[in-house]
Parts: C-alpha cells; structure tokens; sequence
C-alpha cells in the first residue's frame, strides 16, 4: 500500500502545519515590505533556504531511516548528543514556549488595555493554550486527523482571505527597493530564508510523519520512507504558496505604509486598514492556529523521541512534562532561555546542512568514512565559534581570525571550514592503508 490520494493531502497538510508558526508568517511580509519592487527576484533566494533546506532536510532524514542514523554515519556518541541537542532546543528550551509567547503578544496584547495585569493574563492564556496543544498531541498518530483535516484549512482559509482582500482592494503597487535589497535582492532573500532555520525542525518531525503515514495503513518500510518524500514536497509547494501570497501582502504594505519595523508590523497595518476591526481579529485567529499547529507538533516530536529513548516513561506523561516546562519558560524565563538556546541552535545549524547535504551524495562518500567525521568537526568547531561570538563571548586570536573567513559577513563563515572538512576528510579516507570503512545505508 502506497500513500497517495486524500491521505496524502492530509499529510501534506499535517507537515505544512508542523513547519508554519510565527516566525513564517512574519518574514515573508517582512521581506516583501523592503524588497518592493525586487520582491520576487528575493522570494527566489528566499524559497531555496526557507523551503528549499527543510525539506531536503525531511527527504534525507526519511532516506537516512531517522535522525539517529543520520548523525551516526559521523559517530554514535555524536549521533547521541547531536540528537538530544536538536530535540531539546528546537522543543522546550526555544521553539515550544515562544509558540505560546509569540501568540499571545500577537493576538491578545492588541486588545488589553495598557493598565491590564499582563503577567497574570499571560498565564492564563498560557495555560489554556498549552491545556489544548497537550490535548490535541496526546495521541500523535491522529495528527492528520487534527492538523490536516482541521487546523491546516483553517489558517489556510484565513490567509487566503487576507490575500483576497488585498487583491481585490489593492492600497497601491509594490514599494521602493531599500537598501538591504538594492544590490543583489535574491542574496538578501535567501539569507533571510536561512534566518528561519526551520531545517533543525525539519530533522525532528520525520517521527511523526512516519507515525501518522503507517497510521494510515502503510506498512511497508519503504512505502513510508517514499511517502514521506511526498508529504514533503507537497508541504514545500504549499509553503511556497503561502510564502508568496504575504510577500505579495508585505509588498503593498511597504507602499502604503512604509517604514514598519518587522514583519508583524507590516501586517497588522494593511490588514487593519483593509478590513478595520475585524482585521484584527482575523490576524488574531492567524497567529494562534499557526502557533498552536507548531506546538502540537513538535510537543508530539519531542514526546516521541524521548519515549523512544526512555521507553519506561510513557508518551503521555512525557508530553504532560513538555508542556508544562514550556509554559513554565513562556512565563518566567523565555529572555534568559533564549540567550543560550540562540546561540545554540546557531552552532547546531550548519552542521544540520552539511549533515543534509552529504546524506544526498551518501552512495558514492559513504566508502570514504573520513568525510563525515571530518567535515562535521570543521563545520562544528566554526558554528560554535561564530555562536559564541553571536553570544559577545570572544575566544583570542580565534574570534578575530573567524571573522576575515569568506562569506563570515554574511553569516555563513562556516561554509568555507565545511568544505575543506570535506576535502581533507576525502584526500584522508584515500591515503595508503588509511581507506574509510564503508558507511551505513
């Protein structure tokens, strides 16, 4: 049996959900506003490491037969802390409490008053939001049942009748070019894509999409493996889709009303200009499907794993433990989590590419063993140094160094180490009598 037809949808659907939270509703907009007129040539860039990556990123994992697997083509002990890492800082300690912070400062903040009890309202709404993620996540192979069936055409629906109301009552055309996208716009649009880092989330809902896929009745190992590749580029097209639509909304929003600090700025003035009251409202309802879709997902990703690693401990119970320690850090501690988790998830990332991108070409390296090992020591010993620096802590003579690497201004000095990981892993791997042993599938 082969995953195709409706259930395909629906987890296409589901995967889609997974990835667009907060962050994505706001950087399209975002982009569109300062891109103006050069808004598409930035899209362009924008889609290659915004959608591009991620579901590269689900293709290989799928491929790969986990993320474990993946990461242990370099070594167990990595594959070990290399794992736990991601699932920790893209799940409780980042990801997870800022759905329920980002939502609230979004769609309730807007309508209190400025003598309203902010802490005590926050925690309210904190618990309710996390009551209902922990309730829809409690069983995760009915995620397409809640997500794809359900929320998914919801916030669909809502953003396309924002983009129906900009359509049909346009405010102007698409505003001038700033700066940041004057010179090469498809450059800015595809570091701004990187930004999102939605890759290291990519890497954690694999067990869940194969969760719902074999829910479906899909036994086979490989119908899975192929129906999640699926899944996945369906997921991709409908972010490109949506992508498209509040770039274009940004766009006119730069227009009409140019200087706007952010994305959510950018549009929470058209919309409310558009459909007054109700825009609010309706921007609301955006932002909470869209977070709460991302913390049934990943609270669902991280109880799984962690189920899997800990099989004493049930599901339940570690999803019950997820959301509480979530809404603890939305409520208490999010500024102090976030100066460590940034940086974290900052020196995690790249090595997550390279991690992708090698898993591609697996066929013909996977007989050099040393490239693996070797390009992620390069990758990671520069992406811990440039998220130290990222967190104001400099490492003599080291620090400045980093800094003159190609592409460092750009934020990608790591790319320059992994290449010559990968080269020296190579030339490594063919010396006489040092030939790597053959990697895994």
């Amino acid at each position: 049996m082969q995953l195709r037809g409706k259930r395909l949808l629906l987890v296409g659907f589901t995967l889609f959900s997974m990835f667009f939270g907060a962050g994505n509703l706001i950087f399209p907009p975002f982009l569109g506003a300062q891109a103006g007129t050069s808004t598409w040539p930035a899209m362009a860039g924008f889609a290659l490491s915004a959608i591009g990556f991620p579901i590269l990123g689900v293709v290989a994992v799928a491929r790969s037969g986990g993320l474990s697997r993946l990461a242990g083509r370099v070594h167990p002990r990595f594959a070990a802390v290399y794992t736990m890492l991601i699932y920790l800082s893209i799940g409780p300690c980042l990801a997870i409490p800022r759905t329920a912070s980002t939502s609230f400062e979004m769609a309730v903040s807007p309508f209190l008053q400025p003598d309203a009890p902010f802490g005590l309202l926050q925690l309210g709404y904190s618990a309710l939001f996390f009551g209902v993620a922990l309730l829809l996540a409690l069983k995760p192979e009915k995620l397409t049942d809640r997500l794809g069936k359900v929320l998914c055409p919801t916030l669909l629906l809502l953003i396309l009748v924002i983009f129906l109301g900009c359509a049909l009552r346009p405010p102007g055309g698409y505003g001038a070019v700033t700066d940041a996208y004057a010179s090469n716009p498809a450059v800015q649009g595809f570091l701004v894509g990187y930004q999102t880092m939605d890759t290291i989330a990519a890497l954690n809902f694999g067990i869940v999409i194969a969760l719902n896929i074999r829910a479906g009745g899909v036994t086979d190992d490989g119908a899975v493996v192929r129906g999640t590749v699926r899944a996945g580029w369906l997921a991709g097209a409908v972010l490109l889709a949506v992508y498209a639509m509040l770039a274009h909304i940004g766009a006119l929003s730069g227009s009409a009303f140019p200087g706007s600090q952010n994305g959510a700025e950018a549009l929470t003035r058209l919309v409310s200009a558009l459909f007054g009251p109700f825009g609010s409202v309706l921007l609301a309802a955006v932002f909470v499907i869209a977070c709460l879709n991302t913390c049934i997902g990943l609270i669902s990703c991280c109880s799984e794993y962690f189920h899997e690693l800990f099989p004493r401990v049930s599901y339940r119970w570690w999803a019950l433990f997820f959301a509480l320690v979530s809404m603890a850090i939305a409520n208490l501690g999010l500024n102090q989590i976030l100066a460590v988790s940034v940086p974290v998830l900052g020196a995690i990332y790249p090595v997550a590419i390279v991690l992708i991108l090698l898993s591609f070409f697996h066929r013909w390296i996977a007989p050099l063993g040393k490239i693996y090992p070797v390009a992620i020591l390069f990758t990671a010993t520069a992406s811990v140094l440039y998220a130290l620096a990222d967190a104001h802590l400099s490492i003599p003579l080291l620090t400045p160094a980093m800094k003159g690497i190609p592409l460092a201004g750009l934020g990608l000095g790591w790319v320059p180490p992994a290449a010559a990981g990968i080269l020296l892993g190579a030339l490594l791997s063919l010396a006489p009598g040092k030939k790597g042993k053959k990697g895994t599938a």
